[in-house]
C-alpha cells in the first residue's frame, strides 16, 4: 500500500512538472507572437468593393414594336417561355414565347368587325345599284315623255291658240320633270357614293387592325436578333426578367446578347471613399467563382450623382471598370472583388496600424523589442498598415500591442513632437477653411 502511494505520488509529480513545462513553452510562444519587424517595400492605398461583371456592350432581344399609326393598343404582355439563362444563341435561334391571350382575343373581335363591315358594304353598294338603276330608268322614260310632247306641240301649229297653248304647256312640264330627275339622280349618286365611301373607309381601317394584328402576334415568337449567350435583362428593383414578367411598349427587352470580349465590373462606393476615385486608376480583380484567378482593369467611369440603393440608407456612387483582356470564362452578372489603387508608395517604410498607439496627448508611439517606447511621425495608411516617416528603422522588432509594464520603457523620439503638432495644426486649419466655404464652393 505504501509502495503504490509513492509511485502515485511520483506519476502526479511528472505530470505537474510537465504540464509546467509546456505552459512555459506556450506563454514563451504567446510572446513571440506579439512582436513584429518593421518593414520595408511598396505600400499601396486602395479601395476594395464588390461589383458585378457587366458587358460593356450589348444587344437586346426585344419583344413586338408598335410602329407609329398602327391601331393596337397593349400595355403588358407576359411572358410565357424563355430559353435558360446561358444558352448559346445563333442569329435567327428561337429564344422566347410571349402571351398571345389579350392580342388574340382583340384579333377575334377585329374579325368579327371586319365580316359585319363587309357586309354592310355589300348591301349598300347592292341598294345603290338598285335605286341609281330606277333612277336612270325614270329619267330614260321621262325623255320619251319630253319627245312625245314635242311631236304634239308641232302637230298641234294649225290648231286653235288654245289647243296650241295646252301643248306647250305639257311640252314644259315634262321638260321640268327630266331636269328635276337629273337633279335628283345626281344627288342620290353623289350620297350614295359618300355613304360607299364611308363604309369603306371602316372596312379598311378595320381590315389594316386585323393585318397589324396578324403581324404583331407573327413577332410574339422571339428570335434572336444575333449570335451570343442569352443573359437574363435586371428589372429595376434587381430581379431578372423571366417567365412570367412583363415587358411593355417602352420596355420591350426580353433578354440581352452581351459582347463577352468587353467586359466591366459594376461596382458602387460609398461617399466617404469616392473622392479618392479617379479615372485610370488602376484595379486588381478577382472574380468569386474562380477564385485563383486575377484579373487587371481601370476605372472608367465615375457617377456625378450618389444614389441610395436598396434596403441601405448609405449613399454610394456608381463606378465602373473596364476588365482587361478577354477570358471565356468571364461571364455576365458574376460576382467580383475590386481593388483600386489610390496610392502606391514604391519604396516605404510601414508597420501594422495596431502597432501604433496614443496617448492622452495623441502623440503616436510604438513599442520597441529593445525596451524603447518610440514616438513615430506617421504618413498615409491603409486598412492593416501605416507609414512610417521618421522614428522607425527597418528591421526593428515592436510589440503589436501593450506589453507588460509597459511604464519602465523609456521614451525616444522627443524631437519629433514639434513636427507631429505643426501636421496635425496644418490639418485642423485645412479642415477648418473647407468647413467655412460657402455653400455650393467646392
Amino acid at each position: 500500500m505504501k509502495k503504490t502511494l509513492i509511485i502515485t505520488a511520483i506519476v502526479v509529480a511528472a505530470a505537474l512538472i510537465l504540464l509546467f513545462a509546456l505552459t512555459r513553452i506556450t506563454s514563451k510562444r504567446n510572446r513571440t507572437e506579439l512582436y513584429t519587424e518593421v518593414r520595408r517595400g511598396p505600400f499601396e492605398i486602395a479601395v476594395t468593393s464588390a461589383g458585378e461583371l457587366l458587358a460593356e456592350k450589348s444587344v437586346d432581344i426585344k419583344g413586338p414594336e408598335i410602329a407609329l399609326g398602327r391601331d393596337i393598343r397593349f400595355f403588358n404582355i407576359k411572358i410565357q417561355d424563355l430559353i435558360p439563362e446561358g444558352t448559346v444563341v445563333r442569329e435567327g435561334d428561337y429564344v422566347a414565347t410571349l402571351d398571345r391571350t389579350d392580342l388574340n382575343n382583340s384579333l377575334k373581335d377585329a374579325r368579327e368587325s371586319l365580316a359585319t363591315l363587309k357586309t354592310a358594304l355589300d348591301v349598300k353598294l347592292l341598294d345603290s345599284a338598285v335605286v341609281l338603276n330606277d333612277l336612270r330608268d325614270g329619267i330614260r322614260n321621262q325623255q320619251f315623255t319630253v319627245e312625245e310632247a314635242a311631236m304634239t306641240l308641232h302637230n298641234s301649229k294649225y290648231e286653235p291658240p288654245t289647243t296650241i297653248r295646252e301643248a306647250e304647256i305639257e311640252l314644259d312640264k315634262a321638260q321640268r320633270t327630266l331636269e328635276q330627275q337629273k337633279r335628283s339622280y345626281i344627288q342620290v349618286m353623289a350620297q350614295n357614293k359618300t355613304d360607299i365611301a364611308s363604309q369603306q373607309y371602316w372596312v379598311n381601317k378595320v381590315s389594316r387592325r386585323v393585318k397589324d394584328i396578324e403581324e404583331v402576334l407573327s413577332q410574339f415568337t422571339i428570335k434572336a436578333p444575333s449570335s451570343g449567350m442569352v443573359i437574363y435583362k435586371k428589372e429595376w428593383s434587381g430581379t431578372k426578367r423571366k417567365v412570367g414578367s412583363m415587358i411593355n411598349p417602352f420596355d420591350r427587352v426580353v433578354a440581352t446578347l452581351p459582347d463577352l470580349t468587353s467586359m466591366v465590373s459594376k461596382t458602387y462606393i460609398n461617399e466617404i471613399d469616392v473622392s479618392k476615385i479617379k479615372i485610370g486608376q488602376d484595379v486588381n480583380i478577382t472574380v468569386d467563382a474562380f477564385p485563383a484567378k486575377r484579373f487587371r482593369g481601370v476605372v472608367t467611369f465615375i457617377a456625378n450623382v450618389g444614389e441610395k440603393l436598396q434596403n441601405t440608407n448609405d449613399k454610394v456612387f456608381e463606378v465602373q471598370i473596364k476588365v482587361d483582356g478577354i477570358d471565356p470564362a468571364l461571364r455576365p452578372s458574376m460576382t467580383t472583388g475590386n481593388k483600386i489603387i489610390v496610392t502606391t508608395v514604391k519604396d516605404a517604410i510601414y508597420v501594422p496600424i495596431e502597432c501604433v498607439q496614443a496617448g492622452a496627448d495623441t502623440i503616436p508611439f510604438v513599442y520597441t523589442k529593445k525596451g524603447t517606447k518610440q514616438i513615430v511621425l506617421l504618413g498615409i495608411s491603409n486598412e492593416k498598415k501605416v507609414l512610417i516617416l521618421k522614428g522607425l528603422d527597418p528591421g526593428t522588432v515592436i510589440y503589436l500591442n501593450n506589453p507588460e509594464k509597459d511604464e519602465k520603457f523609456r521614451l525616444e523620439g522627443q524631437d519629433l513632437i514639434p513636427e507631429i503638432r505643426a501636421r496635425e495644426k496644418s490639418r485642423h486649419e485645412l479642415a477648418g477653411a473647407f468647413r467655412k466655404k460657402p455653400e455650393g464652393v467646392l
